[in-house]
């Protein structure tokens, strides 16, 4: 049955600017790290994809790397949108990454020029397209001088192979320095994707102000703590949980008494406000209007459809954020 997506997939979804730019993404965006790999059913991953745009996300977030093994996400993507997404190619924003460890010897990992343009090919070879509109370089390199990893990065743009450029992981003095050379180029920096939430939250020292004062937007990562911030942990850890499962960088000493009693009291407040504890934390990270989108992950349709329902509730009264944030600091 050829899929056509929900007529009214726009009405609900709220829409933010990154930053000055002319770009707005969805306030909720689908990240393809886990469960989108050729290990993992085809079918599934099909149903969650087309049930999130008919939700009205647009934004769809892979890396090369992304599996497992590497690059299967981004060939299941590229299947899908062949087969379903096709006509609606234009009213998506996708984008990719490299930086992380894809192939073996010296050019198949970090920030160079050689690997970040090597790798995009690849990529755009995966997914089908002629270009993504997003390319990030996915984490600083310590040895690549920052000017070649950000020329590689303008000249990508120039070259149509992206229409605009992001970077991840990098710090808040990195991405101030990343931002003026990228100026300087006449590329500006589009967009950066940090780890963020309730148990992290490392951005407000610093880079958020970096971000706001050079107009540029931030996607949340791991926004509900590899499922930390959800109902999953409220009793303890179980089976089938990441925290129990011997892959992944959710580990069972990282639940940890302290934490679960500050998910049960977080749980509280949520319930409440009518929310799941999944809902309030996304929430939370959209509070202050400083995160353009939250990027979430998902095993099951419901899950996608609990997280866009958190967008029916983003207000938090002055007690309730000095009711969390009491929780997060004891």
């Amino acid at each position: 049955m050829i899929y056509q997506a929900a007529e009214n997939r726009y009405e609900f979804m709220k829409y933010n600017r990154s930053g000055r730019s002319g770009l707005m993404l969805p306030a909720v965006s689908l990240g393809l790290w886990h469960n989108f790999g050729g290990v993992d059913p085809y079918d599934n991953g099909r149903a969650m994809l087309k049930r999130a745009f008919d939700l009205g996300i647009t934004h769809f977030d892979l890396a090369n790397n992304y599996g497992p093994p590497p690059g299967s996400a981004e060939e299941m993507f590229g299947r899908i949108l062949k087969t379903d997404f096709a006509p609606y190619r234009d009213e998506m924003i996708i984008s990719t990454k490299a930086g992380y460890y894809m192939w073996p010897g010296p050019y198949g990992d970090w920030g160079s020029r050689k690997y970040l343009v090597s790798s995009l090919d690849q990529s755009l070879k995966r997914l089908g397209l002629d270009y993504v509109d997003i390319f990030y370089s996915h984490r600083p390199d310590p040895n690549t001088p920052l000017e070649e990893t950000m020329t590689a990065l303008d000249s990508i743009v120039r070259q149509g192979k992206a229409l605009y450029v992001g970077i991840s992981n990098y710090s808040a003095e990195q991405t101030a320095d990343a931002i003026k050379i990228l100026n300087q180029l006449g590329t500006p920096l589009l967009i950066h994707q940090p780890k963020y939430s309730m148990f992290n939250r490392w951005i407000e020292d610093g880079l958020q102000d970096v971000l706001q004062e050079n107009g540029v937007g931030s996607i949340a990562f791991s926004p509900l703590a590899q499922g930390l911030l959800t109902n999953k942990y409220l009793t303890g850890i179980p089976a089938d949980s990441r925290a129990a499962s011997s892959t992944g960088f959710l580990r069972e000493e990282h639940v940890t008494a302290e934490i679960l009693g500050r998910v049960q009291k977080l749980n509280e407040i949520a319930t409440e406000r009518g929310q799941s504890l999944s809902q309030m934390a996304l929430a939370w990270v959209l509070r202050s209007g400083r995160v353009t989108s939250v990027l979430i992950g998902a095993s099951r349709v419901s899950q996608i459809e609990e997280n866009v329902d958190a967008l029916n509730n983003l207000d938090f009264s002055e007690q309730e954020l000095a009711r969390i944030e009491d929780i997060l600091n004891n």
